[in-house]
């Protein structure tokens, strides 16, 4: 059975933006019905478990009805906004079937899957939960809320009438869409390399023909610290209650179940920093540094990978399900990151085959983007083993937690003027504390310290860095 529906309206559903997600709340639309957008155009900002994205629309025409109003949580696969679509021709659609990208010359005959069709894109297919709204402490919004009655809708790519090109559209999720439109790469012109034809980011970026030099900036501070949080006026209340929800909720539930599944330990060193402090100051004059954060987390950073690439047997995570320990021949960096949407922990992939200046480059791509609250989900997956700067807030060092299916993770505490022993005089040196926590099941006290030793050797002496790399 079939019905007829006004093929000239696409129904953009909600992607799944951060690989396997189910639901994002819907933080701001950038458009209200009336606009005219076009392809590649954000419409939207959503904030899953993971991040902040912003959704572009696949397509041209002008929007007809937004079916969330801000503050609303939406599964994934659930039409979001109806755009209509100038030149379209009605088409029949399947009343039950689920929604299938076909080639845009080829009509629907019916709800079985053809041969030679291309597949549905993940958060493209039809979902069967319901919505639901959380409270909104802000002002109401003036997006329609959605309707009751059930409309038909079509594929979140639509089906073309017989004007439009012959060509079966690049598969592609909306956030690498825009990132191919922002760097003017054409996606008709890129090999995917992602499951059933799926063009990635990395197939996006290899596909841009030269990098540009970085522009020079300004350095920014060293850590990723929060924003000032604004002052609090009670007003005669008691008490505030605060919705846990987007990245916040991820993080205490990663944390609890690594504190309750991995067992933690801790061991600390107390180092003398004084030369590695000498060393930033003079790569920050080094010509092939110009235009680079260089800052102690940069050299901390490489200590701890020549301290891995000694000690491989540190990076690894444990396979509870197959009762493996599975060792990492790469290192993804990560960087705990405190921002006003809460802790993140990004991580720099293969940190291990980078040189001084390459890190130094994605660590400040790393620390903008954070700041920025555009840290993609997929930029804090994958990582081996973290770093965490709490010396940021002039905190002498912590216990810090490892981040779930990691080993291993370095606190680095504040970096301070004190009396220390040298050359067996009392002198003013400039002194740290260092704490390292591992999964004790991967990780032995012998393997853990010699880690540990590794890193404090190179920062007291960083010319260890050229003798042991």
């Amino acid at each position: 059975m079939t019905t007829m529906t006004d093929a000239s309206v696409r129904e953009f559903k909600m992607p799944d933006v951060g690989e396997g997600l189910t639901e994002a709340e819907i933080l701001k639309w950038y458009v209200q019905p009336g606009d005219t957008v076009t392809d590649g155009q954000v419409v939207c900002e959503v904030e899953t478990a993971k991040a902040a994205v912003e959704l572009p629309i696949p397509y041209d025409g002008v929007v007809r009805e937004l079916h969330f109003a801000e503050g609303t949580t939406v599964d994934v696969g659930t039409s979001i906004i109806a755009v209509e679509v100038a030149g379209a021709a009605p088409a029949e659609v399947p009343a039950q079937a689920e929604p299938k990208t076909e080639p845009k010359t080829e009509p629907k005959t019916d709800g079985e899957a053809q041969p030679g069709r291309q597949p549905v894109l993940v958060g493209y297919g039809v979902s069967a939960s319901s919505t639901k709204r959380r409270p909104r402490k802000g002002p109401e919004a003036t997006a329609a809320p959605a309707t009751t009655a059930p409309r038909p809708e079509l594929n979140g790519h639509g089906t073309a009438a017989a004007a439009a090109p012959a060509g079966p559209r690049p598969l592609a999720k909306p956030p690498v869409r825009k990132l191919a439109k922002d760097l003017g790469v054409d996606l008709a012109t890129v090999v995917p390399s992602g499951p059933d034809g799926i063009i990635t980011r990395e197939d996006v970026h290899a596909a841009v023909p030269t990098a540009p030099a970085a522009p020079e900036a300004p350095e920014p501070p060293a850590p990723v610290a929060a924003a000032p949080a604004p002052a609090v006026s009670y007003d005669g209340a008691r008490e505030t209650r605060i919705p846990v929800k987007g990245v916040r909720k991820a993080t205490a539930a990663a944390m609890v179940g690594s504190a309750f599944t991995a067992p933690h330990v801790t061991e600390f060193v107390t180092v003398d920093v004084t030369r590695t402090m000498k060393l930033v100051e003079e790569l920050k004059q080094d010509k092939e540094m110009q235009g680079l954060r260089v800052n102690p987390l940069l050299l901390i950073a490489k200590a701890l990978l020549v301290a891995i690439k000694r000690n491989p047997e540190i990076n690894a995570s444990w396979d509870e399900a197959a009762q493996e320990i599975v060792q990492k021949h790469y290192v993804n960096l990560g960087i705990a990151a405190a921002t006003p949407r809460g802790l993140i922990v990004p991580n720099v992939k293969d940190a291990h085959a980078k040189t001084l200046p390459q890190l130094a480059e994605a660590l400040g791509e790393l620390v903008s983007t954070a700041r920025e609250g555009r840290t993609s989900p997929a930029a804090m997956q994958g990582g081996t083993v973290t770093i965490t700067n709490v010396g940021v807030f002039g905190v002498d060092t912590g216990t810090p937690i490892l981040n779930p299916g990691e080993s291993a993770i370095l606190a680095v505490g504040a970096i301070k003027l004190q009396p220390w022993v040298h050359k067996g005089k009392v002198k003013p040196r400039q002194v740290t504390t260092l704490a390292l926590s591992f999964d004790h099941r991967l990780v032995d006290g012998e393997l853990g310290s010699k880690v540990l030793a590794d890193v404090a050797a190179i920062l007291e002496q960083p010319k260890r860095l050229i003798t042991w790399a």
